[in-house]
């Protein structure tokens, strides 16, 4: 029987996707403890503030300058999954929305016809490290829905279905396995759309641990990302961690851990199939709708920046939480 794994690719810090998505990041930063305004208090000498991706002494400050984070910045035309496995996340925005999310948390937001967002990682805890972990997904929209109006959806840590099994855990972000259903997408995603058959999942399997992946349907892009471990087995075939592999989705596909426990991402999508154009936070068909999109930038700000600063945080004792443009406050669902 020919190999289910049709192509392999090494990671880098923004992993190569397929469409319908665009790409992912990784960040896994080591932060030590926060001092009084919720910044490394191990200082910040010799980091080149303002872009440190240097991860020098184990994590990067990004774009931010006590806060480690990403202030203000604008995106148009698709959707962000972000997935908060540690640490604490900040958000606000330019609909005046804001939430603090993290520990398994996930928000999807939709930039839709335009928004400015601010990711900050506050480091609240002051007596001991500050790990943060997360995923961001960039998922691509349809063109006729390139410009809905933005907003988010939180998916939290409780709600979010966990298959476990002897050695092995599997999260399901978006796509159903079984009796297993996540959250709905939003109305707006390709993802609602049955026939994207889209999922995002991730796998944790204890050495020596075994699962195998089902078989989907045919015309899907499948992309299994290693990114923790040491070695594995996908399909009997010997992959390192830090590497990803395309896969045939018409055939199930045995991933086994080797000496040490082994963690996974999986992104699953049937095509858009339309053309993309990218010009950095924006995501469009054509460069004429680029061009239009950064003159509609530069004039209206989408919207504005309500806030008093480009990188807002809570206060150190915050729970999770998101108050929603409408003003509407979600919290986490207790029991």
């Amino acid at each position: 029987m020919k190999s289910p794994i049709i192509a392999t690719v090494p990671l880098q810090m923004q992993w190569p996707t397929l469409d319908p998505f665009l790409f992912c990041a990784h960040h896994n930063d080591a932060y030590p403890a926060g001092d009084s305004q919720m910044a490394p208090s191990t200082g910040l000498d010799g980091r080149p503030l303002g872009s440190d991706f240097s991860q020098k002494n184990g994590y990067s400050m990004y774009h931010g300058s006590t806060v480690p984070g990403f202030p203000q910045h604008p995106h148009r035309g698709f959707e962000t999954v972000t997935i908060a496995r540690k640490g604490l996340i900040d958000h606000a925005d330019s609909m005046g929305a804001t939430a603090r999310f993290g520990g398994g948390d996930v928000q999807w937001m939709t930039a839709g016809s335009g928004i400015v967002h601010s990711e900050m990682f506050p480091l609240v805890n002051q007596d001991k490290g500050n790990p943060t972990e997360l995923f961001q997904v960039w998922l691509n929209l349809p063109a006729a829905d390139k410009m809905v109006p933005a907003y988010f959806t939180m998916f939290w840590d409780e709600q979010i279905p966990r298959l476990r099994e002897e050695g092995v855990e599997l999260a399901m972000y978006v796509g159903e396995l079984g009796e297993q259903k996540p959250p709905s997408p939003p109305p707006n995603s390709w993802a609602s759309q049955a026939k994207s058959d889209l999922a995002i999942w991730t796998l944790t399997l204890q050495p020596g641990a075994s699962w195998t992946l089902p078989v989907g349907k045919g015309g899907v892009h499948r992309v299994l990302y290693f990114f923790e471990g040491e070695d594995a087995q996908i399909a009997g075939m010997n992959l390192s961690s830090g590497h990803g592999a395309q896969l045939d989705p018409t055939q199930e596909v045995e991933i086994r851990a080797g000496s040490a426990p082994a963690q996974f991402l999986l992104l699953q999508g049937r095509p858009i199939g339309e053309p993309v154009v990218q010009h950095g936070p924006f995501v469009m068909n054509t460069k004429a709708e680029i061009q239009q999109t950064m003159q509609e930038y530069r004039q209206t700000r989408f919207g504005g920046w309500p806030w008093s600063k480009n990188d807002p945080t809570h206060k150190r004792g915050e729970g999770r939480f998101a108050i929603h443009a409408d003003g509407r406050r979600e919290e986490p669902p207790k029991g």
